[in-house]
């Protein structure tokens, strides 16, 4: 069978199946802390597109722009706080807690008043814990790698040069 060939299917490729296929492989193959950044980018790209939705022009159009993009930045939101296991990390749960459920109430008054301040304010917000938690995980990764390294020795090793 000749993999080259051409099949008899008439149907156009989907342009977006690579796109689909490599976001689904790194969710998949991503640790825990990566996709704990992917969910702040998520909150960041929603919260811009629903930014965007005040400039369009069409009622319609500036609504469900507004309403979609900023329930799904909700959306992710709520997951993280469900994820958090206040019991295990104490203050600090508690107080992630308390902060995701204010951005989601405040986001809510954005969406049903159509206020793009509430939305700046989450977005810069976010944007800090989001740069926080990557320097964070940098710092692990560099603490690891630095771990892994083996410890020079005071040898001098020697090269055989015979065959």
């Amino acid at each position: 069978m000749n993999p080259y060939a051409k099949t008899g299917s008439s149907e156009p490729a989907n342009p977006y199946a690579k796109a689909s296929a490599y976001k689904s492989t790194s969710v998949n193959t991503s640790s825990p802390a990566d996709l704990v950044l992917m969910l702040y980018d998520g909150i960041l790209r929603f919260l811009n597109n629903a930014r965007g939705g005040f400039s369009i022009q069409d009622p319609v159009e500036y609504h469900q722009t507004i309403n979609e993009n900023l329930q799904k930045a909700q959306a992710i939101i709520r997951e993280l706080r469900s994820s958090l296991d206040v019991e295990k990390s104490n203050e600090f749960g508690e107080t992630m807690s308390g902060l995701y459920d204010y951005f989601d109430r405040r986001l809510q008054e954005a969406n049903m008043e159509k206020k793009q301040e509430p939305i700046d304010e989450i977005y810069d917000r976010v944007m800090v814990i989001r740069n926080a938690w990557d320097e964070m995980v940098q710092r692990e990764i560099k603490g690891v790698a630095a771990e892994q390294q083996p410890e020079p020795s005071g040898e001098v090793g020697t090269l055989d040069l015979s065959g």
